[in-house]
């Protein structure tokens, strides 16, 4: 029986792959023991046990950016931290140390190295976390999910992704999920999000131009998010929700997607084959503009900034893409020819290969 120790937590970004990852090492090693190392602030305190596995808690520990009392008592405790992650080794027997970013990864990394236990990293972003950065300097296996992503001994293995995306039949369910969304089955669809918080330039660009939009023959499928600020155009075809917990649905429903550039996304509907126009976050440290680079450059998605994404662009560049069925099959076939579904087969591939090792 292996034992498991999957680190990473925050955000989105790092639970959701080492959730796809801990669900097929469940799948095809029933018997193995899987722990996963987070915090108590990060989704993974909400995620992770729904998802029935086990969270053993770490103090979390910003890097320190700048010199102050904090970055004074960042040695001792992150020594300490790397102390309770030995321990938990021990303690689990545990074979291999998986990381994918986050406050509790960079104790693990360097609790497994003092071990003597393989240390696995995947970096989800095209610009590397300093976490991933730092650990990579003493494993040999890093997997990553975007090509010439700059950290030392990258391979790329693409996003570990859910199981409901990797299976999903988009034409088959077409029909069905705009249906769930009260939108109608036959009509060009519009998929537009910003993420679980939203993002106001995106819901304040689109939403300007509903009534244009609708009246073009396309409905729009509008993904709010919780922490925005949206006022609901009331226009027939365009339907607007704060939440949504069937994002395959959401996926199969859509001919073109309007969205942030998370890593996630960007993996999801380049798999997918699905032309996007992906509005990168222009805030943090630009990653999301990296994400985005391989599949533009294929000729799969547009890049708009968000001072570019007002009702004048909709009407002069959106409406029309939309409303174009042969560009929107190129770019598809694009789009998928830049992406993969395998992400999480290839790292479990690069996780083995380290315990072999």
């Amino acid at each position: 029986m292996t034992s498991y120790l999957l680190a990473g937590g925050g955000t989105a970004g790092h639970v959701n792959p080492l959730l796809a990852l801990a669900d097929l090492i469940r799948d095809e090693e029933p018997e193995a023991e899987i722990t996963v190392l987070g915090t108590r602030e990060g989704l993974e305190a909400r995620l992770v046990p729904e998802r029935g596995y086990e969270l053993v808690h770490i103090e979390r520990l910003p890097f320190p950016r700048r010199p102050n009392l904090a970055a004074l008592r960042f040695p001792a405790r992150f020594a300490r931290a790397v102390r309770e992650v030995r321990a938990l080794i021990r303690e689990r027997g545990v074979d291999v140390v998986v990381g994918f970013g986050g406050y509790a990864s960079a104790p693990a990394y360097r609790a497994g190295a003092k071990e003597g236990v393989p240390v696995v990293i995947h970096e989800a972003n095209a610009k590397p976390g300093m976490a991933n950065k730092l650990g990579a300097r003493s494993t040999p296996y890093v997997g990553v999910t975007f090509a010439d992503t700059p950290i030392r001994n990258a391979r790329l293995t693409g996003m570990p992704l859910r199981p409901e995306i990797t299976g999903l039949d988009r034409a088959g369910l077409r029909a069905r999920a705009r249906a769930h969304f009260g939108l109608d089955p036959s009509r060009r669809t519009l998929l537009v999000t910003g993420g679980s918080l939203g993002a106001r330039a995106i819901n304040r660009g689109i939403s300007a131009a509903a009534p244009e939009v609708t009246a073009a023959g396309i409905q729009v499928l509008h993904i709010w998010g919780g922490l925005t600020e949206l006022e609901d155009p009331e226009v027939d075809g365009y339907a607007v929700i704060p939440y949504c917990d069937r994002m395959d649905l959401a996926l199969a429903a859509c001919d073109l997607a309007v969205s942030r550039a998370g890593s996630t996304t960007v993996s999801e509907l380049a798999g997918l084959g699905i032309p996007a126009v992906f509005v990168p976050y222009s805030h943090g440290n630009g990653e999301q503009r990296f994400n985005a680079a391989g599949v533009v450059a294929a000729g799969g998605a547009l890049l708009v900034e968000d001072e570019e994404l007002t009702p004048e662009w909709v009407r002069g560049t959106l409406i029309p893409l939309v409303g174009d069925d042969e560009r929107l099959a190129t770019m598809a076939e694009r789009a998928r020819g830049a992406g993969a579904l395998d992400g999480t087969e290839r790292l479990l591939e690069l996780v083995r290969e380290a315990l072999a090792g």
